[in-house]
């Protein structure tokens, strides 16, 4: 791939959201910590630098070597990349006077390549608490805002630009303009990346790779592992077997439901139900990381049983995405914060197959995207995503046959009711939570002392950040009467109003 973007990330809480709008420019790109430059490094017609939580002026600050990239590619400093650019070429990076934080305006915008179509007043977003007080002696302004005189520049003879302000968040209204003049005017990378592209390329790169080799794919009725199989199926047909598990913890009728929708895609479908298997091991544990572990572990033993019937395979497909890949070579190590259900091109010893991820490259929106290349129902690429560990996780506290049932009664009545209301599609993910509380109510002429549950909304482009919906009172009012008349067990209905961050989609 010729026309690819390298971004360098300094621990910014934006690193994803410059790739993503990268990627929208129809341009291909990766994401590196700064302290792991691809030695290939000549192979990008452009570099990125991210923003980051430290100063520049600190001992512990990011310090990479740009020997190989500085005046050989067109490079792009974004908030603390611009200041590690001035500060380590003779500019003057200095705390700042006043607060440089949200919402500017443009005051002064040079007329520059680089700043092509970027009008007055346009609007930019700022983050920091650092400033470039003064530009190396090669370096020239080329806007400003009321508060930051240096807020764009350019150095190196045009090869090199600095912004101390984020054009990948939506607040800056003309980054995305921005960004196209760097990679497209002045890079001169062709918007090339595509979702016909990318499907054309990778079916090769497949054939190529696993040749006449068998692969085993787990499926999980989610949109990335079947775009997966049918990527990995237009590439080996019959050589692909994948198995899909049932462990107690789908949605109802799931099971079901899937094996039959994958029927008619084609594909070479095993479906297994260990429900009993997990169960069982789940039973008296209320911890969440311990539900998890449990679940992985069990699936990991059903999964190897049903691999080991297929005789000579050789490969393990996986349905793993972008955000999963950066985050498990994130600047700081693997985040504490990916759950233990992720499996990122790692497998237990014992089970002794190459792992081969198509998607590894993709967000989940572009995954869709392929999907609708690949001319997938709208079904499956519409479907909500739905965790690895399955209700095990909606329902908070121990984990019983009788709750799962209760979750799955209530569950299905809210997503049914979302779809009836036309209000499925304007959702990112919703679900019931299970609480582990019990409410006084009163039924006819009796008073009971059942369960509440939760429901949960959220719009999301990919789970990293998401925002309740406001779904109307009458829909909530119709979803509430009927939980509470059809699933015995449940005298409570509650819907949860609280985004992300500071909570998280799931409750646990």
């Amino acid at each position: 791939m010729q026309n690819k973007v390298l971004i360098l990330d300094f621990g910014s809480q934006y690193t994803q959201l410059i790739a993503r709008r990268v990627r929208e420019l129809s341009i291909f790109c990766e994401i590196h910590p700064f302290h792991n430059i691809p030695v290939n490094v000549s192979t990008f017609k452009a570099v990125i630098l991210s923003g980051s939580p430290f100063s520049v002026r600190s001992e512990d600050a990011p310090h990479p070597d740009l020997s190989a990239i500085r005046n050989k590619i067109p490079l792009l400093g974004v908030c603390y990349g611009a200041q590690y650019l001035a500060h380590f070429n003779g500019g003057e990076v200095a705390p700042s006077n006043t607060r440089e934080y949200g919402r500017a305006r443009l005051t002064k915008v040079e007329k520059h390549l680089f700043l092509k179509d970027i009008p007055l007043q346009s609007q930019v977003w700022m983050s920091h608490s650092d400033t470039i007080k003064k530009l190396p002696k090669n370096a020239m302004q080329l806007a400003s805002t009321q508060d930051v005189a240096n807020a764009a520049y350019v150095m190196d003879d045009d090869m090199s630009f600095g912004i101390q302000f984020h054009p990948e968040v939506y607040h800056s209204s003309d980054g995305k303009q921005l960004l196209q003049n760097f990679l497209v005017s002045i890079a001169g990378i062709t918007p090339d990346w595509t979702s016909d592209a990318f499907v054309d390329t990778t079916i090769d790169r497949l054939k190529e790779q696993l040749g006449d080799d068998k692969v085993i794919l787990g499926l999980s009725g989610g949109v990335d592992s079947s775009v997966a199989a049918i990527l990995l199926h237009k590439a080996i047909g019959a050589n692909l077997h994948c198995i899909f598990v049932n462990n107690g913890l789908l949605r109802k009728n799931e099971f079901s439901d899937v094996l039959v929708q994958y029927e008619h895609m084609g594909l070479n479908v095993k479906g297994v139900d260990a429900t009993m298997a997990f169960l069982s091991q789940l039973e008296g544990v209320s911890d969440p990381e311990t539900k998890r572990k449990i679940i992985g572990r069990v699936f990991v033993e059903v999964f190897d049983e049903e691999a080991n019937k297929v005789e000579g395979a050789k490969w393990l497909a996986q349905g793993t995405i972008y955000p999963d890949v950066i985050e498990s070579i994130s600047v700081n190590g693997p985040s504490a914060t990916i759950k233990s259900h992720h499996n990122v091109g790692g497998l237990p010893d014992f089970m002794k197959l190459n792992v081969v991820e198509p998607l590894n490259m993709l967000f989940k929106d572009e995954v869709r995207r392929v999907g609708a290349s690949l001319k997938m129902s709208p079904a499956i690429l519409g479907r909500h995503p739905f965790p690895g560990p399955g209700l095990a996780i909606r329902i908070l506290g121990d984990i019983t046959q009788e709750k799962v049932t209760m979750l799955q009664e209530a569950d299905a009545i809210f997503i049914q009711g979302l779809r009836d209301h036309d209000l499925y599609d304007e959702v990112w993910q919703a679900g019931v939570m299970l609480l582990p509380v019990q409410s006084v109510g009163v039924m006819g002429d009796e008073r009971t002392y059942e369960k509440c549950v939760a429901l949960r909304a959220v719009t999301s482009t990919d789970g990293m950040t998401a925002d309740w919906v406001h779904l109307p009172y009458e829909f909530l009012q119709e979803i509430s009467n009927q939980i509470i008349n059809r699933v015995p067990g449940i005298n409570r209905v509650v819907y949860d109003i609280s985004s992300k961050p500071p909570a998280t989609i799931e409750w646990e």
